[in-house]
């Protein structure tokens, strides 16, 4: 005959957070291990790529009594929210537009000359 068991919590609902899994003690008995959810890797929010260089873990896990600051980020502007690439695009358009700034200048200088001349 089979061996019936109960959960080992309160908890008494087959749901995500109560799964189990059945594990043969030393002593012969069959008892219920409690399985934590699976972590999913930190993403960005603009590009919805992986990031790079931080863990996979819950939230719980993620405070600052379990995980350093050290290792819930990387060491660049922005690192450990957004990608490299997201970062790297933000840069070279901020530049971009401060160049269109300056062109727009200049031929509004050279247009003045021109009228003046």
């Amino acid at each position: 005959m089979v061996q019936r068991l109960t959960y080992r919590r309160r908890h008494s609902y087959h749901t995500k957070s109560n799964r189990t899994r059945i594990v043969k003690t030393p002593g012969g008995r069959l008892v219920y291990q409690y399985v934590k959810k699976a972590a999913s890797h930190p993403k960005c929010p603009i590009s919805g790529s992986v990031l790079n260089g931080l863990p996979q873990r819950r939230p719980m896990d993620l405070s600052n009594k379990r995980l350093s600051k050290k290792n819930k980020t990387v060491h660049r502007a922005y690192g450990g929210h957004l990608s490299h690439a997201v970062v790297r695009e933000r840069i070279v358009r901020a530049f971009l537009i401060e160049e269109q700034k300056i062109v727009k200048k200049v031929l509004k200088l050279q247009k003045a000359k021109a009228a003046k001349a």
